[in-house]
């Protein structure tokens, strides 16, 4: 029995180093992000001697503080990691967690109804943040490199300012009304109403403060001491129900993957509180069922809508935080209730979401950020990050520089009823002490190709109940072998199971595909401009070329090193 186990032991062993032995690691370094300044500083720390894990600390604090309506220390969010040295994959969970005080009902109003301002114009609506918690973890657990390194970019951009561009400006309008409510926001992002325009410098000192403390302390620099007492007193005086105790308490988890194949590809996403991996392991088993290969575009297309609906219609029922209720992972993703789901699809019409049935209890961020990162080492990193709405609740608690999010609304204020996404959730996801949001994001590695040419996808993008969809899109892309920009370009579509429409950007179907899907019975409904803001990195593993995309619909910007 020994020396049987051994021998099975060394066989392993042996065939993992032939299989290594065939990849050639990567021959650049290679960042993709929604800044060029969060690149080029991620590209430094990696030219610096940092790896992968460095230089999103690097990215995702210089994204904090140039895109503050995206994600900064006062959001989440959700980390995927591959550590080359023990071919290691795994999921930092840094999603926020309800306050202890939070209770189910505290966003409905005398009549039941969810108070939809307070659930997303409020401190109320701010769950402790894992953002400085999760960039502390990869400093002390997988990076090379000090905190004080890697997060001096962002501290240089928050004290001596950033220009706004077209996007800063454009989401400071829409959000405007929330943000001049309060004193520090109305100073630091509408320069208490002066004439923004392109270029204007956008100056946080008090964020290059707490981001010195940050990197000074570590975990400690951020929820306990002198800024854990600021945050907890300026969120009171909001309203809002921190105590310095949920922040002492704020843990990240790291969490296995959803992993699965797909004719021939392996797909490594983010697990619950996430339900990204779980939707994209449904969609792409449904589609193992039919020869999709083999269909025209409007089969194609037909295919992808019935297989989303039914993906977010289980999103609904079953998901929510894994630590809090039991997910019924096993059924809903074996192949064969995988079988009924796809048995339940006529290629022929359309089927009503009503017939599928509501989620039993029934009577995500527009915006959030994403990186990839993959060092010469063959470290990986996609990071999906997020305050939940453009500037999150609006506040900024004074002296820190912390704008916060409003995650809070992406649990179900009222089972049954939609959130500020129009996603409907169940008891699953209702709100408890502690507890962290079900989310949309869905950062991913896809492992893909022929054998003799086997390739490496880094992926992932913002986009609220959109996100899941997106990354789905773009991973068929990349599966039909299509070049790397071709993946972030594809026009997209989506659906969510309710509202029951087909939304879609406007060049997303000809006159001849609109007509035979509404032949077949969807509703179509233009979203009437461009979404999402996806950036991805591939590695070729037979020659170590890499190469990187930035989504051409906002202002990314993609680099490899020389």
């Amino acid at each position: 029995m020994t020396f049987r186990t051994n021998l099975t032991a060394f066989c392993f062993i042996l065939l993992t180093t032939v299989a290594q032995a065939d990849i050639v690691t990567p021959k650049h370094n290679a960042v993709a992000s929604a800044h060029p300044l969060a690149t080029k500083a991620g590209l430094e720390i990696l030219q610096a001697g940092g790896n992968a894990f460095d230089a999103a600390v690097t990215v995702a604090s210089v994204l904090g503080v140039v895109e503050p309506y995206s994600a900064g220390i006062g959001g989440g969010g959700f980390w995927m990691l591959h550590q080359a040295k023990n071919n290691k994959t795994l999921m930092i969970d840094a999603r926020e967690k309800a306050p202890a005080a939070a209770t189910r009902d505290m966003f409905l109003n005398k009549k039941g109804a969810v108070d939809r301002d307070l659930a997303i114009n409020t401190a109320l609506s701010a769950g402790i943040p894992g953002q400085a918690a999760a960039m502390a973890h990869l400093a002390e657990h997988y990076g090379t490199l000090p905190l004080g390194k890697t997060l001096a970019a962002a501290i240089h951009y928050a004290d001596t300012g950033f220009p706004a561009n077209k996007v800063y400006l454009q989401l400071a309008k829409v959000r405007h009304s929330v943000l001049q409510r309060y004193p520090a926001s109305k100073r630091l992002f509408l320069l208490d109403g002066a004439e923004m325009d392109i270029g204007t410098l956008i100056r946080q000192p008090g964020l290059a403060d707490t981001l010195q403390a940050l990197a000074k302390d570590g975990f400690a620099g951020f929820y306990k001491g002198d800024v854990a007492k600021r945050l907890v007193k300026g969120v009171q005086a909001y309203g809002g129900i921190w105590t310095e105790q949920d922040l002492a308490d704020y843990t990240v988890v790291e969490r296995d993957p959803i992993r699965f194949n797909y004719q021939g590809a392996t797909i490594w996403s983010a697990p619950p509180p996430s339900s990204g991996g779980v939707a994209l392991q449904q969609m792409f088993g449904m589609m193992s069922q039919f020869k999709y290969s083999d269909m025209n575009e409007a089969d194609k297309t037909h295919l992808l809508i019935e297989v989303m609906r039914r993906a977010y219609r289980d999103r609904a029922e079953y998901l929510g935080d894994s630590d809090f209720v039991k997910i019924p992972l096993n059924r809903i993703t074996s192949e064969e209730y995988l079988q009924d789901l796809s048995d339940s699809i006529s290629m022929a019409h359309a089927t009503p979401s009503s017939s599928l049935g509501l989620p039993k209890q029934v009577g995500s961020g527009t915006h959030t950020t994403h990186f990839s990162i993959i060092d010469k080492q063959g470290n990986q990193v996609a990071a999906t990050l997020s305050i939940n709405l453009p500037f999150g609740n609006g506040v900024t608690i004074e002296g820190t520089g912390v704008l916060l999010n409003n995650e809070m609304d992406d649990f179900s204020a009222k089972p049954g009823s939609p959130n500020a996404y129009g996603l409907i959730g169940s008891e699953a996801n209702a709100i408890e002490p502690g507890k962290r949001p079900l989310s949309s994001m869905t950062p991913t590695f896809m492992e893909f190709g022929p054998k003799d040419n086997r390739q490496l996808a880094v992926i992932g993008t913002p986009g609220g109940s959109r996100i899941i969809t997106m990354v789905f899109l773009g991973l068929l892309e990349a599966l039909d072998q299509k070049g790397i920009q071709s993946w972030v370009d594809r026009p997209r579509f989506h659906h969510q199971f309710a509202p029951d429409v087909v939304q879609y950007e406007d060049d997303a179907f000809d006159p001849k595909l609109k007509a035979a899907l509404e032949k077949r019975g969807h509703t179509l409904k233009s979203v009437g401009r461009e979404y999402g803001d996806m950036h991805t990195v591939r590695w070729y593993q037979k020659n170590g070329e890499v190469e990187a995309a930035s989504d051409k619909r906002r202002l990314g910007y993609a680099e490899i090193s020389p």
